[in-house]
């Protein structure tokens, strides 16, 4: 998002009155001819030179009572909803507001937000030097509401109505994590879909957010699998575990392990890391080998993840911690709190 978006098409709001050849006043002779021009406005036929005019008295407002400046715009767009250009003025409003802290106003962003969601609900979008005032409306808004439903609204009009101004992989990203804070799980989970379907999904990067393209992938595998591996509790987990390891029973370990991001690392190596999902089966490391387990889980264990040390897999890599977790699928009630066996660290932990 481009935060300075606003300082520059607010710095050519003020300037617009040169570009058509109106000249700069003394403090006093401004004064003047804001109350001449004003008084002129209503007469004034021609919407071209009505909006340079506005711009003038905005100009010079600007400059020598800045607080001013707001009051007189807001009012002419509630006494003149007719004129094509409210949104440009309310642009200007807003604008004021947004950079309210160097002003020396507080707490001025609130009143920044009202004004641009009033611009891109209410008034038709408008260019100001080639640039959208609904794209720099919303850009700001994204940046300044704390409102999941609002910041869901900012971002979809944003992807279908400026897809060529913003990375639409990034804003389904985004559009995601705001769903999810709604607790709009399916909507989510859609938007992870649409994220995975851009051509850079897998390499971009994205501030705040690391390793997206690793987390939408296990979302979407793990919706589109049949979840049948996993259990009802972690006793329920543990005990068929154990009772497999005890009996030898390769084929029941490898039903139990996740089919979906099951992992084999060091405990150094990221999960997204490519050779942590290799896929092999337990009966390559039983067969001929005196597997043991503890009794109790590891003392690290908690109500969301466990651990559960082995031995005797491998003479290269003797201790295996089977690590269990709690699944995280708000999308499916059914599933969603289940456990399920997620993979294994290899060597003693750091």
């Amino acid at each position: 998002m481009r935060a300075n978006t606003f300082l520059k098409i607010f710095s050519a709001i003020l300037l617009a009155t040169s570009a058509i050849g109106i000249e700069s006043c003394t403090k006093e002779e401004d004064t003047d001819n804001i109350e001449e021009i004003k008084a002129m406005l209503d007469s004034t036929r021609s919407e071209q030179l009505r909006y340079a005019e506005l711009n003038r008295i905005a100009k010079a407002l600007h400059k020598q009572s800045p607080t001013d400046m707001p009051l007189f715009l807001t009012e002419w767009v509630e006494t003149h909803p007719e004129d094509p250009y409210n949104a440009y003025w309310l642009f200007m409003v807003a604008s004021y507001y947004l950079g309210g802290d160097n002003a020396g106003l507080e707490n001025s962003k609130p009143i920044a937000e009202y004004y641009f969601e009033r611009i891109i609900r209410n008034y038709p979008d408008l260019l100001v030097n080639g640039q959208s005032i609904h794209f720099a409306s919303l850009e700001h808004l994204i940046e300044i509401s704390k409102n999941p439903s609002n910041r869901i609204f900012y971002f979809n009009k944003l992807i279908s109505s400026f897809p060529k101004n913003v990375s639409k992989t990034e804003m389904y990203v985004r559009l995601a994590l705001e769903y999810e804070n709604e607790g709009e799980w399916d909507r989510a989970l859609d938007a992870y879909k649409h994220f995975l379907e851009q051509p850079d999904a897998s390499t971009i990067q994205i501030a705040g957010i690391p390793d997206a393209y690793a987390n939408a992938r296990k979302m979407v595998d793990f919706s589109n699998s049949p979840k049948n591996w996993t259990f009802d509790s972690l006793d329920s987990l543990e005990k068929a575990v154990k009772n497999a390891i005890t009996r030898y029973d390769w084929k029941a370990l490898d039903s139990y392990r996740s089919k979906v991001n099951f992992f084999t690392m060091s405990w150094k190596t990221s999960e997204s890391d490519a050779n942590a999902q290799e896929e092999f089966s337990m009966r390559n490391f039983m067969r001929g080998n005196r597997i043991r387990y503890n009794m109790e889980l590891d003392e690290s264990s908690n109500s969301d993840e466990a651990y559960l040390r082995t031995t005797g897999w491998s003479t290269y890599v003797n201790v295996w911690y089977l690590y269990f977790r709690k699944v995280n699928f708000p999308v499916d009630p059914d599933i969603h709190g289940r456990w399920e066996w997620a993979g294994i660290y290899l060597g003693e932990k750091l």
